[in-house]
């Protein structure tokens, strides 16, 4: 065989390994930007309120955080690519039962429970076999090409929803995940195995702290709009007078701590721990990772917000929602392709605060453009600025990290660099949620109180019954829910208008967070080099 033909030969393979390890990153990244365009259609197929699909999306990347690591380390005592091949089967079985999911238990063993720990399984893989099958000087691309495949998928993933949602139904979704993950499977047996670590062990006390102390620590954060974040609601558990929210999070920080003491004595003794503690006294490591975890939690709160304001507030369509969020998919692809494309050369860490300005600028625009006569195109400038600052952060923050250890230590970094994007995410869902859950029961309840043409007994009533927790209900359902419990015109009507300024004071709430976490991400790029990786 002449050496051209070998040439062309091996560089087909690596377009076939690399087509097949992008099109796992897109399948992971694929599913919460296509739910949530069709939370509320979603909610109602399987009985449940926009607060349990928030509890399915937050569960999803909670689960992915929980086990990244453990994944990663299993993957190097079993093989990457049997690790890939089992967590791409564990993720069709989980595809399969969401897409025939009658009720949201169904639908979170499902999406939240089997999907993540497929993905779990399946993202360290992919880091893993990227450096086994690509030489070093051929990583940085390869990397590159397989990042972005997340970032097409947070772009296209609204419309496909959209338009799955409108002409056909959600689980068609889920049902062609089954089918994309098929052909994965037929792919991967090409890949070339990463080569196995020298040394492997598996510590299962420390998986079980590290996965019970984030669960902890979300799930009292998820839980928070029901109980109360300090101070217990109305009806709530609380223990000592104090909000359980509280006693889940510090629980949560607690086990942590014991983790990584744990696995500082196991590194100390020579022995293999899950994380090696050392590795955060890399300053250009822990600054890539902090930025992914506030990346990530703004983005999945705007991705819960907006659709909600889109669909539930505006009363758009599933697919309508996705049209409408699409400018901030073309900016965020646009940034993230065309920053490294275009400017190689530019300081990492100006990029990182350029896009984390362009983040709160387009909330800020929206949570001053947000009002009772607002329409759907007030969206479009925010969404444009949110996307750019996204695609801006996501076409530098892979290879800052990856480039902060030598190439041994990659897999390592990868499954800490999941861990920190799905715990940004899950925390971003739960974080939002619970805010505008909060704020729109606060305003609802006191709307209602003040409002004179609803009378005592009703009020008194909604007192009681609402005080955990009002649903975020669009005027039709609210509407239909009051008139088939007999309640008369005139106190429809003032419900009604309670409910759409309490909806709007709920969003607005969220947005300021996430708007206060997007600046604060502005103080700590300090940790992000000036230098771009070579």
């Amino acid at each position: 065989m002449s050496t051209s033909a070998a040439a062309e030969r091996a560089g087909k393979a690596a377009a076939g390994v690399l087509l097949t390890l992008s099109a796992g990153q897109f399948l992971m990244t694929l599913d919460t930007s296509v739910m949530n365009v069709a939370i509320a259609t979603v909610a109602k197929d399987v009985g449940t309120t926009v607060t349990g699909i928030q509890g399915a999306i937050t569960l999803y990347t909670l689960v992915m955080a929980m086990f990244m690591v453990p994944g990663g380390k299993l993957g190097s005592l079993i093989g990457r690519r049997r690790a890939f091949a089992i967590g791409c089967v564990v993720y069709g079985l989980g595809s399969l039962t969401t897409a025939l999911a009658p009720n949201l238990p169904i639908l979170i063993l499902g999406w939240s429970a089997l999907e993540g720990i497929g993905a779990a399984l399946i993202l360290p893989a992919i880091v893993a076999l990227v450096a086994g099958n690509f030489p070093p000087e051929g990583r940085p691309r390869a990397y590159g090409l397989v990042m972005g495949a997340g970032a097409i998928a947070v772009a296209v993933g609204p419309l496909v929803g959209g338009i799955a949602t409108t002409y056909f139904s959600w689980r068609y979704v889920f049902l062609g995940e089954v089918v994309i993950v098929a052909v994965i499977l037929l792919l991967a047996r090409r890949i070339a195995d990463a080569p196995p670590e020298s040394r492997v062990g598996f510590d299962v006390i420390g998986a079980f702290l590290n996965a019970i102390g984030l669960g902890l620590a979300v799930f009292g954060v998820l839980r928070s709009a029901e109980w109360g974040w300090v101070a217990p609601k109305a009806g709530a558990p609380s223990l000592l007078g104090i909000s359980l929210t509280v006693w889940f999070v510090l629980g949560g920080l607690l086990v942590v701590w014991l983790f990584f003491e744990r696995e500082a004595h196991m590194e100390e003794r020579g022995l293999e721990p899950l994380v090696k503690p050392s590795l955060f006294g890399n300053r250009q490591m822990t600054g890539g990772l902090l930025m992914f975890f506030l990346l990530f939690l703004v983005q999945a709160g705007l991705f819960f917000t907006i659709p909600l304001y889109l669909s539930v507030s505006l009363g758009l369509s599933a697919l309508e929602t996705g049209v409408r969020i699409l400018p901030l998919s073309v900016t965020l692809l646009i940034a993230a392709i065309g920053v490294p494309r275009f400017f190689p050369d530019a300081s990492p860490r100006r990029v990182v605060r350029l896009g984390l300005l362009a983040m709160f600028l387009g909330i800020v625009v929206l949570l001053t453009a947000i009002d009772a006569s607002a329409d759907a195109t007030i969206v479009t400038i925010p969404l444009l600025l949110a996307g750019l600052g996204i695609g801006a952060l996501a076409s530098q923050l892979g290879a800052v990290t990856v480039s902060a250890v030598p190439d041994e230590l990659s897999p390592e970094v990868g499954g800490l660099q999941n861990t920190a994007t799905y715990l940004g995410a899950a925390i971003g869902t739960a974080l939002a949620g619970s805010i505008l859950i909060g704020a729109l029961t606060t305003s609802f309840l006191q709307g209602v109180e003040q409002n004179p043409a609803i009378p005592e007994q009703v009020k008194s009533q909604a007192n009681v019954q609402l005080a955990s927790g009002v649903p975020f209900l669009s005027d039709v359902d609210l509407e239909a829910a009051l008139t088939n419990a007999g309640v008369a015109p005139d106190v429809t009507a003032a419900a009604l208008e309670v409910n759409e300024q309490a909806r709007l004071d709920g969003l607005r709430s969220a947005l300021m967070v996430l708007a206060l976490v997007a600046l604060a991400g502005a103080f700590f790029a300090r940790r992000i080099p000036t230098q771009p990786p070579r």
